[in-house]
């Protein structure tokens, strides 16, 4: 079963992330890597990314038939996506298990949220 493993930011976890020494960052950035590479040794992993803060962002809609855009950040937002995992994995307890060794699990939030296989529905 595919599992969306959600890595949250938020002004707390920025917080303890700008007090880090450089040696912390890249122990961090390690053991993401480290994360990524078990994963794909056990062809767990079907793909992994990091992701920038909201003012990179582009929120799209379409009204009448037009496309509109508008750009980034969102202040009414605290919490952003940072990253994410899509694994394929066994169940539930596997996906979390996978969940708690990303390293923002220590200091934010990181979601564990199923992904539909649209396979199962009749279309």
């Amino acid at each position: 079963m595919r599992y969306l493993i959600l890595i949250q930011s938020n002004p707390r976890s920025r917080e303890v992330w700008e007090g880090l020494s450089d040696e912390q960052r890249a122990a961090f950035g390690r053991a993401h890597l480290a994360l990524t590479d078990e994963l794909v040794g056990t062809g767990e992993l079907v793909v992994s990314e990091g992701l920038p803060d909201p003012s990179a962002a582009t929120l799209v809609s379409v009204r009448d038939g037009r496309t509109l855009t508008s750009d980034g950040p969102f202040a009414e937002a605290k919490e952003y996506l940072a990253g994410f995992y899509l694994v394929d994995v066994a169940g539930l307890d596997r996906a979390v298990e996978i969940a708690a060794r990303a390293p923002d699990a220590a200091t934010g939030s990181v979601e564990v949220r199923p992904v539909h296989d649209l396979g199962q529905f009749d279309l």
